[in-house]
């Protein structure tokens, strides 16, 4: 079986990577149109200027910045910010870091709106029959996610053979909705003219409200929103399954809106249009039930487009060390499909509340945009960036970056005045999870900075020496180091002080140990360099994404192996024992850095390492990633020194 088959132009793809990638930005019709033109008079300037507006925005920002540029900027085949950190961060360009952490805050807490927005968008439409007018549609919305939630753990691949027929039938659906309203209104065409976008955003004033056009971009922008999400889930489906599909997707679309603005034409000119929504009055009274349950599984996707680009975020945060580890599942055996259990049930959680908090959709688009704009000014800063690296011409550079930056510059200021409406809430979110990444980040750059590898060799002798000293007391037969390093050439320094600096640990066989996660998903190979001919080894042991990390398991095979090799003895080294055959006993040591008590730090770095302990305690403890049984292992703290030293002026008496 390829597994990376989904990555490859297929009908099979396409259809998978439409019930993955464009649920948020495909059900955006559900209620744009309807926060453009609020309860204003229809007129043609804010009809045709409101279509104008969403068709430029997905032109420039969803088709040539994600579609175009970001696809094409991918590490390995993942997509995200942080993939996009992950290149950028090679250039030694230390300010990089920031603008990666604000936009994986931002973009998490966008998931905390996004899934609440389109699913009540959509249940919202019972109201429109007679059946279900005046109905309570909160506890409908919150049944619908919590499911939604639950069947993640069944994996995003399941989801796109699921949703994909749908949203095929989604994007269908709209188009042709979209069309009959064209044919009775053909006029709208002429909205495509960006004239009607550059007179709304500069010239109109609402009659009613008397609210200046600029400030509808914090509506417009909400047609783009899922941009991002696409980026992220660049790892699912590939490039070119995303691009070609896109096609379809983007010509839908453009008819839903177009077909939008020609029904407020035809049948609201110079009148307020007061229903809920704009889409739903497009279905006739004896098609909008099925308009509605078509509508509520779309809702459903463009949740799940959210949720999978947060699980790719956060896997990807972790394997660069900024994100407390966590447990990660592959429900799938196709490299991109992950889940994240807390991740998972924290964005639920917040979902939830979020619906209780704002129960209709309409309250939802203030809070609506503002943190997703702000990862998507992240993401544009940190691609010229790498465009700059990789020398481009400086004409490409300074043209594409200034649109991007002065569009979504735009978007961003109007977004500001969604902040006192509901717009604090997501920026809450936002501030916090960046303010966590910035703390982890912080943190583990004052640990590197003062603990880092050495080179092996001048301990060789020490540790020879020591296994042949009777007079320190044994630790065990077999003393196994899990080590950051790679390199059997270079050890952790903190493992040498494990070994030799507090109470020394004498064994008759040393083991260092370093496992690496690769792509392959069924990988399980190893590589040992022998140090010592029978009593020193570096052992590199690797391991795909799909298999469960069993360091004792697969340990024990290795040292079977070089037993049946005779490069280890490793019957029991106690003459009592050993008679007995029984086997060599085994301790494994994991080393836990900690800031010397005897340090004077800083005021802020006080705080840093002290909220880092926190956060050190809610993350996946080291032995379960590992799969480290507890019966054998230890976790030896050893002092780092990131401050001054404390000076005590002690003086001897007589």
């Amino acid at each position: 079986m390829d597994l990376n088959s989904h990555n490859k132009l297929s009908l099979g793809g396409l259809l998978v990577t439409l019930g993955i990638i464009y649920g948020d930005i495909g059900t955006s019709p559900l209620y744009v149109m309807k926060a453009i033109v609020g309860n204003e008079k229809i007129t043609e300037e804010l009809a045709y200027g409101g279509f104008s507006c969403v068709f430029w925005t997905l032109a420039i920002i969803t088709t040539f910045k994600y579609v175009y540029l970001a696809l094409s900027v991918d590490n390995k085949g993942e997509g995200g910010i942080f993939a996009l950190y992950a290149l950028v961060r090679r250039y030694k360009t230390r300010w990089v870091i920031y603008p990666a952490i604000i936009g994986c805050g931002a973009l998490i807490a966008d998931g905390f709106i996004t899934p609440p927005i389109s699913v009540a968008s959509a249940v919202e439409g019972l109201t429109g029959l007679k059946a279900f007018e005046g109905i309570n549609t909160v506890p409908i919305v919150l049944v619908i996610l919590v499911v939604l939630f639950v069947f993640q753990q069944f994996g995003t691949n399941v989801v796109g053979k699921t949703f994909g027929p749908i949203m095929l039938i989604w994007f269908g659906m709209i188009a042709y909705l979209g069309l009959l309203q064209i044919i009775k209104y053909p006029g709208v065409l002429k909205a495509f003219n960006p004239y009607y976008a550059i007179n709304l955003v500069t010239n109109y004033r609402g009659e009613l409200t008397h609210l200046h056009g600029f400030w509808l971009l914090g509506a417009v922008f909400l047609c783009t929103t899922g941009g991002e999400a696409l980026y992220s889930d660049l790892g699912h489906c590939g490039r070119d399954n995303i691009r070609v599909s896109w096609i379809f997707v983007f010509i839908g679309l453009l008819m839903c809106y177009l077909g939008q603005a020609a029904y407020l034409m035809n049948h609201y000119n110079g009148k307020v249009f007061e229903s809920d929504s704009v889409f739903y009055a497009l279905m006739s009274p004896e098609f909008l039930p099925f308009g509605i349950a078509i509508s509520t599984m779309a809702a459903i996707i463009a949740s799940q487009a959210l949720i999978t680009g947060c699980f790719t975020l956060v896997n990807e945060a972790m394997k660069l060390k900024l994100w407390p580890n966590m447990k990660v599942s592959y429900p799938t055996q196709m490299k991109g499909q992950i889940y994240i259990p807390s991740i998972n049930w924290f964005l639920m959680a917040g979902c939830i509340g979020i619906v209780l908090h704002f129960e209709k959709s309409s309250n939802m688009d203030a809070a609506y945009g503002l943190a997703i704009i702000l990862n998507m000014l992240m993401t544009s800063l940190l691609m010229m960036h790498y465009f700059n690296m990789k020398r481009r011409s400086k004409l490409f550079i300074v043209s594409v970056g200034s649109i991007l930056v002065v569009v979504e510059m735009a978007y961003m200021i109007s977004n500001l005045r969604k902040f006192p409406h509901g717009g604090w809430v997501s920026i809450l979110i936002a501030g916090i999870l960046i303010f966590c990444l910035y703390i982890w980040y912080q943190a583990r750059e004052l640990r590197k900075t003062h603990s880092g590898f050495v080179d092996i060799k001048p301990y060789i002798p020490m540790l020879q020496a020591m296994i042949d000293d009777n007079t320190i007391p044994k630790e065990a037969t077999n003393l196994v180091y899990m080590s950051m390093s790679d390199d059997e050439h270079n050890i952790d320094s903190n493992i040498i002080y494990s070994i030799f600096k507090k109470r020394p640990r004498r064994a008759d066989i040393y083991w260092f140990v370093h496992v690496e996660i690769v792509d392959d998903p069924f990988v399980k190979s190893y590589r040992v360099s022998t140090l010592v001919p029978g009593k020193v080894f570096f052992v590199k042991l690797k391991f795909g994404f799909k298999v469960e990390h069993k360091v004792n398991l697969m340990f024990s095979k290795i040292v079977e192996d070089m037993q049946n090799s005779n490069e280890v003895d490793e019957l029991s080294h106690y003459n009592s024992l050993r008679q007995y055959n029984l086997p060599a006993d085994f301790k494994f040591i994991l080393i836990n850095s900690r800031v010397s008590v005897d340090e004077l730090l800083s005021p802020v770095n006080q705080f840093i390492v002290r909220f880092y302990r926190i956060l050190k305690k809610i993350s996946l403890p080291t032995t379960e990633d590992f799969g480290l049984e507890l019966s054998n292992t230890e976790v030896d703290t050893v002092p780092i020194k990131v401050g001054k030293k404390v000076i005590i002026d002690l003086k001897r008496v007589s």
